[in-house]
């Protein structure tokens, strides 16, 4: 009975991927079956349907529904300066070779509700970097991306932060760059000023061009093996050459259909550089 009650929620989740393709044009076909699967369990038990059929019929006829359900589908779980040790890689190996460079353009791919993107730009300042570089911030959930543009977050957070930051070669206080109120941390709009946010998938959509820098961490381990390839591919044409790409510390490139167009640079801390072209 279990078995054949495991077959069926397969086929109900197959066909609930398809339509929220169909109808909203969001595109989990392709996302490792294991972690969607977990998520929509998750998703059906606390919305209160007892299938995932009953669950699919309400996002389909209900397009409020659907924020609530990419909060399940994309993890948006970060830190500032998450991985100290990658931000300090990108201050003393990546940061020299950027230097170089009269304009940059970095690109933080799945930036969640901005975490990375405001640890990245305040590296970025702190290396004398900033006034040349704009950075793109990508997500597919519209949340996330409001959430980043509006750069506040809970202020027991902060101290987590702050030792992150320290660790990762931190140049000034971290709270220079934000103000305090009502429970929140507000980070400077200065920060952002050099900042696009834009919705973009690594499923669907094209490249962006003549990147110097993409930092795109912890959202390839939630794909299967062909749409990473689509998404290391997608990083590949928008590296520049010789550019840099940082990938999750779960992540790899060595089995990719695209490996040969990358070099280890700092092993690691899983940054990779771009070559030949």
């Amino acid at each position: 009975m279990i078995e054949t009650f495991e077959k069926v929620e397969d086929i109900e989740i197959r066909l609930l991927l398809e339509a929220l393709y169909v109808r909203y044009h969001y595109d989990f076909r392709n996302y490792a079956m294991g972690s969607i699967k977990r998520r929509l369990r998750q998703a059906r038990e606390q919305m209160g349907f007892a299938t995932i059929s009953a669950l699919q019929e309400k996002v389909l006829h209900d397009e409020t529904m659907l924020p609530r359900l990419l909060g399940y589908l994309t993890v948006q779980v970060s830190e500032m300066f998450r991985d100290p040790s990658y931000f300090r890689a990108i201050r003393e190996k990546v940061v020299p070779h950027l230097k170089t460079y009269s304009s940059l353009k970095i690109w933080i791919a799945g930036c969640s509700c901005g975490e990375e993107v405001y640890s990245m730009a305040i590296l970025f300042r702190e290396e004398g970097l900033e006034d040349r570089t704009i950075f793109y911030a990508t997500d597919i959930n519209q949340d996330a991306l409001q959430a980043a543009e509006a750069g506040v977050y809970d202020l027991d957070r902060v101290q987590l932060f702050t030792d992150n930051h320290r660790k990762s070669g931190g140049k000034s206080s971290l709270s220079d760059y934000y103000n305090t109120g009502y429970g929140r941390v507000s980070f400077d709009r200065s920060l952002r000023e050099r900042v696009v946010f834009s919705d973009h998938s690594l499923v669907t959509d094209a490249v962006f061009g003549e990147m110097h820098l993409i930092s795109c961490r912890n959202v390839m381990i939630y794909f299967d093996r062909p749409l990473q390839d689509r998404a290391v591919g997608l990083f590949k044409d928008s590296l520049a050459r010789k550019a840099f790409l940082g990938i999750g510390a779960k992540e790899s490139l060595r089995f990719s259909a695209h490996a040969d167009a990358f070099k280890e640079f700092v092993r690691e801390e899983k940054i990779y550089q771009r070559v030949g072209l």
